[in-house]
């Protein structure tokens, strides 16, 4: 069995707590050991074990890989000059997305596979070793079906969003359309889905219509996502923690009974996680949720970049980290446990996002010697290589 020895590492993050190294589990003069894609030891570099190969990461700092638990990369055609206008001063409403769904429809399989395969390369170059990617640009039965089969394709943390918006052969129907989404639509998907995903604001789906889309997602076994609170105010954070879903992403307008009913949910087994998206922010000149007042309340929170052609139009997990630090009041410890183990749990994953014996060998050497510089030093490309499975992705 081969294997291979990273060293020379200037700090180490390990995301296992610890008294010395703080909730990121820092550790210095180590060295980490890869057997068949996993971890299999961590210890003082001088007794580092013979290896088949050897990393010098040249004391630079190692991380977990990013897990970004939030994306829609399955669509055609860009929305430059959507973004254009929000930035002469236009609101941003969702509309959009509708464009998108145009576009989609109209765009073949490989098309929309090269669209996948590139961002999320794109993604892999930044650091992100896991991905949710999400449908919902589709919006019939075979799009939706076709689009979560590509995701499967390089991922498979895939998430059935048919009730994204209501299609405009639908306009004035909704109920017709929750029904050909919990119907037709739902069996078609749920072969290539893990989780399900319903678009809960004022234009697209309203708390009854959100709740019987998650419980015919959830009988049929899928887990449960829900976008919720970012246009304004609404139930769709609340429902999200009563049905026991893994994360509610967005949390941009929260109420105090939101934040209350989060921080209960975070004492438990299986917490929801607050995803926050900052990107959105960032593409639509909207406020940025108060990660503060949510970790200061013992909410567990992850980030991720909402990669979409509309909103959010990055694949850059650092550009997030380091909005979340300047624009949303988190530490740089924070936000690099929100951008990699808040990420997992926001999967329900407890095999990425850290670092120790067993987990996956998902991993990012930084040109620089420890993770505030994520923060420290915005849109510089700091990763020099990263490992996925303990195979070398790229090096720059």
């Amino acid at each position: 069995m081969s294997s291979l020895l990273v060293d020379d590492i200037g700090e180490l993050v390990t995301n296992v707590p610890t008294p010395g190294g703080g909730p990121l589990g820092l550790r210095r003069d180590v060295a980490l050991l890869v057997e068949a894609g996993r971890v299999v030891w961590i210890g003082p570099a001088r007794y580092a074990p013979a290896a088949d190969r050897r990393i010098d990461a040249g004391g630079g700092a190692v991380l977990p890989g990013f897990v970004d638990s939030h994306a829609h990369l399955v669509f055609a055609g860009d929305r430059a000059a959507e973004f254009a206008a929000r930035m002469a001063g236009e609101p941003y409403t969702g509309g959009g997305i509708r464009t998108t769904v145009g576009a989609t429809r109209a765009a073949s399989d490989d098309d929309l596979r090269d669209t996948v395969r590139r961002l999320r390369d794109e993604a892999m170059r930044q650091g992100t070793t896991t991905m949710e990617i999400k449908s919902g640009y589709g919006l019939t039965v075979a799009d939706e079906a076709r689009s979560l089969r590509i995701a499967a394709e390089v991922t498979a943390e895939t998430t059935f969003l048919g009730a994204h918006v209501v299609p405009a052969e639908y306009a004035g129907r909704p109920d017709d359309y929750v029904g050909l989404v919990c119907g037709p639509m739902l069996t078609a998907a749920t072969p290539y889905a893990r989780w399900v995903d319903v678009f809960c604001e004022r234009g697209a789906f309203d708390a009854d219509h959100a709740r019987a889309i998650l419980t015919v997602g959830q009988a049929a076994g899928l887990g449960l996502r829900l976008h919720a609170n970012q246009l304004g105010p609404g139930p769709g954070v609340r429902l999200g923690v009563e049905l026991g879903a893994a994360s509610v992403d967005h949390c941009t307008h929260l109420s105090d009974a939101d934040v209350d009913a989060l921080a209960g949910s975070a004492t438990t087994d299986d917490p929801t996680v607050a995803t926050l998206l900052p990107g959105a922010e960032f593409s639509t000149r909207s406020p940025y949720p108060d990660a503060r007042r949510l970790l200061d309340a013992g909410v567990t929170v992850a980030l991720a970049t909402d990669c979409n052609p509309g909103s959010s139009y990055t694949s850059s997990m650092p550009f997030c980290v380091a909005l979340a630090v300047r624009e949303m009041r988190m530490t740089p410890a924070e936000a690099v446990w929100a951008a990699t183990a808040g990420g997992a749990r926001a999967l329900r994953r407890t095999d990425v996002g850290v670092l120790r014996p067993g987990t996956r060998a998902d991993l990012m050497i930084l040109d620089a010697p420890s993770h505030l510089h994520l923060a420290y030093r915005p849109g510089v490309p700091l990763i020099r290589q990263v490992l996925h499975n303990g195979v070398p992705q790229c090096r720059l």
